[in-house]
């Protein structure tokens, strides 16, 4: 993988954005590689295809990819919230790829990638519309929050200027491939109940533990008024995929 982009791509636009925007999704085309199956390339997803940007042509996964030139937050601004959400509530999400470049060296020093399967409502927020003087008056933008997602969802391709193995790239996708068989509801909830297990930040826990995030949880599940047996039951669900061990009742241990 070469992560430098190819500036004569660019020759001839003189607008920064233009300019970025070229670099990048012509490095794309050359270097991305698909992280669900071994195809060594993507292509670029039909012209005004809403919320995909490429496309794998053995497997069909989708991707969109979200470049910037400062070092990636706790969030990212994205496209428009709409036709995202329905993306979403559909099963339709594409899996993302979220790049971190230098705009001096023009190389990729950091991509960061995060599947489909972690893909809900729960991590992505609506911004507000845009001023009745602007010239899309009303538009509705939306950003990814990465700070709501447990590690297991952000998979690092590029990491301070070194690639990964597409090798465990791919392990990593395929662990919880198993999220995509659910809907995105029960996705959401599997996903929010296994940050707040990681962000206890120790191998063995207890269900007393886990309960302190009920309010947080309530939050971003606000129709849900059994959220504890909705813990007991996404704990099971880990446990049943191996990423838990029961020790005894109430009492956990992490896997992995």
């Amino acid at each position: 993988m070469d992560l430098c982009f190819d500036p004569s791509k660019a020759a001839g636009y003189k607008s920064g954005s233009q300019i970025a925007r070229v670099l990048t999704e012509s490095w794309a085309r050359t270097n991305l590689y698909c992280v669900s199956c071994r195809a060594d390339r993507l292509v670029p997803a039909r012209e005004n295809t809403r919320v995909v940007d490429f496309v794998c042509d053995r497997c069909k996964e989708q991707y969109q990819l979200k470049s910037q030139s400062r070092p990636l937050g706790s969030k990212v601004a994205d496209a428009a919230y709409a036709p995202m959400a329905e993306a979403i509530a559909h099963d339709r999400s594409p899996n993302f790829l979220f790049m971190h470049y230098s705009r001096d060296a023009k190389c990729v020093e950091n991509l960061l990638l995060v599947p489909r399967h972690f893909v809900t409502l729960s991590c992505i927020e609506m911004r507000n519309p845009l001023s009745p003087k602007a010239r899309r008056a009303g538009w509705q933008g939306c950003n990814i929050l990465l700070g709501a997602l447990p590690g297991d969802a952000r998979i690092p391709l590029i990491h301070g200027g070194h690639a990964m193995s597409p090798r465990d790239v791919r392990k990593d996708y395929a662990r919880f491939r198993f999220l995509s068989e659910q809907k995105a509801n029960e996705r959401g909830w599997l996903a929010d109940v296994l940050k707040c297990v990681r962000d206890l930040g120790k191998e063995d826990f207890t269900l007393r533990e886990v309960y302190e995030y009920e309010a947080s949880l309530k939050r971003l599940h606000p129709a849900n008024k059994n959220v504890r047996p909705k813990i007991r039951q996404q704990l099971q669900v880990l446990r049943d995929r191996g990423m838990l061990t029961f020790l005894s009742p109430g009492h956990y241990r992490l896997r992995v």
